[in-house]
């Protein structure tokens, strides 16, 4: 009744997609296309301009209108007062309440700054003095000796010759870079003029001694011993000189109060061997000095201080215990009298003699700008200025109650020089500004503890320094005003050298 069976396809064509494609269209829109341009602009041209107001003449007439003067009411005020304004200033004339006062017309800049203050603790706890200070050929390192200048058992006592350079980093004012113990009180020290590590120095038994400070086993280099040219009183001054036999040689000079200047040559076995000499006797000092104290027979004069003329190599000044500033001549011939002993004849080199400090003279200084100018101070608290041409001191200048123990010329400035007094102090003194009174006064010290030495830096004119008898060495900054020449000092130096004195 039922059965499988399969009709065959059929086939219906769609209306609907032939009559949609036959009414659809592509279309598009699109804008005109936008056309672009760079363009830059810069000025080619540039004009100042500025605006100012012209001064009406209105303005102008009510000016001159404000500083009219009334004359006839000016007079009558003057004639009020004229003679009240008269009494006032011849009281004024009268007053001397501004004597001495200097008007300061400019900026100055006097300060004077502590830059350093050294010592050697272990020579302190014995209480050594200072005796002498020096400064290298570098300018950096500055050498101080230990001694005593007062009472005191200075034969046997142990002292020392330190050194500290000021240049190198982390320095310690109390620890000296070297320190050489020396058995005999140091008098005196230089440092040599062109090696650095060479130190001589001067020894209260009368040696002269010299240290190369490059040599920390054994610094001593050179020796004079204990001989029979060797000094019989202690040394207070001792000077490199160049040895005019040898080239690139030194001669050492030593100055003592047994009335002996020696120069002395290296030898080769470390000895330091008597070259020449000369002695100052009393009867050969000239007659225009009369010595205060009586001599007899061929008594020797003691030396306590010797500058060199620094235009002159042969002329010297020297200061002696009689208080005396005596001009002398390496190139005298005459023989010194009654004088024994010695490996070379000694000779006599006084040829003038100035007028008298009223006590001992404890330095003298000659100028290094004026070839006839020195300087000389002593017990008597006084400075003099001398021209080597006349006896009579140019100023005398009471600069201490107490004794003055150095002196010394400014290397750079021709009118400034420096002091050191028993009082503590040290005066800087400047003939540009007074002839009469210090520029600056320095405390080195508390109390009155005397300063003994100082020195200042020829490398770095800046520096001073000083040593007193507390075991202090002091380095101080000098202000600009001391390091700077003036354009008209070297005229004001001629002008003091050209005093006569009656």
């Amino acid at each position: 009744m039922f059965g499988d069976w399969t009709a065959p396809g059929a086939d219906v064509v769609s209306l609907w997609r032939s009559a949609r494609s036959e009414r659809c269209e592509a279309k598009s829109c699109q804008t005109v296309r936008i056309s672009t341009a760079e363009a830059a602009i810069q000025s080619h041209t540039s004009r100042d301009a500025s605006v100012q107001t012209d001064q009406s003449e209105d303005g102008a007439q009510d000016l001159q209108q404000e500083v009219q003067v009334d004359y006839t009411s000016l007079l009558s005020f003057l004639q009020r007062v004229e003679g009240a304004v008269i009494k006032e200033l011849n009281k004024n004339w009268k007053s001397h309440a501004f004597d001495g006062f200097e008007v300061n017309w400019t900026d100055q800049n006097e300060t004077v700054l502590c830059l350093h203050t050294l010592s050697y603790p272990e020579a302190q706890d014995q209480t050594l003095q200072v005796t002498s200070v020096s400064w290298s050929a570098t300018g950096s390192v500055v050498a101080c000796s230990y001694g005593r200048l007062d009472g005191g058992d200075w034969s046997t006592e142990k002292s020392y010759v330190c050194t500290w350079n000021l240049d190198r980093r982390g320095l310690n004012p109390q620890r000296p870079d070297l320190v050489v113990d020396v058995p005999s009180s140091v008098m005196c020290l230089a440092f040599h003029p062109s090696q650095p590590s060479l130190i001589a120095g001067g020894l209260f038994s009368g040696e002269l001694v010299v240290w190369d400070t490059s040599r920390t086993e054994d610094p001593v280099i050179w020796r004079t011993g204990m001989t029979d040219d060797t000094h019989t009183d202690p040394v207070y001054q001792v000077n490199w000189l160049p040895d005019a036999k040898r080239r690139n040689h030194s001669q050492l000079l030593s100055v003592s109060t047994d009335g002996k200047i020696l120069v002395w040559r290296e030898e080769r076995d470390g000895q330091l061997a008597l070259a020449e000499g000369f002695a100052l006797v009393a009867q050969q000092i000239p007659r225009s000095a009369q010595l205060k104290k009586l001599v007899w027979g061929e008594a020797a004069v003691g030396v306590t201080t010797l500058s060199f003329s620094h235009f002159d190599p042969r002329v010297f000044v020297v200061g002696v215990e009689g208080g005396y500033s005596l001009k002398c001549s390496t190139a005298a011939e005459t023989l010194a009298l009654h004088l024994t002993g010695s490996s070379v004849p000694l000779r006599a080199p006084a040829e003038l003699a100035f007028s008298p400090h009223a006590g001992p003279v404890y330095s003298v200084s000659c100028s290094p700008f004026h070839r006839n100018l020195f300087l000389s101070c002593g017990t008597d608290g006084q400075v003099h200025l001398h021209s080597m041409l006349q006896t009579q001191p140019l100023l005398s200048l009471q600069l201490s109650k107490k004794y003055l123990f150095c002196v010394r010329w400014s290397p750079v400035r021709p009118l400034v020089f420096a002091a050191a007094s028993g009082e503590g102090e040290v005066h800087l003194f400047d003939f540009e500004k007074s002839s009469q009174k210090p520029a600056v006064t320095i405390r080195q010290a508390a109390g009155e503890c005397p300063v003994y030495c100082l020195e200042f830096n020829i490398k770095q004119p800046g520096l001073l320094a000083a040593g007193d008898a507390a075991g202090t060495v002091k380095v101080w900054q000098l202000s600009s005003d001391f390091t700077e020449q003036g354009p008209r000092e070297m005229n004001h130096l001629e002008q003091l050298a050209s005093e006569v004195m009656d």
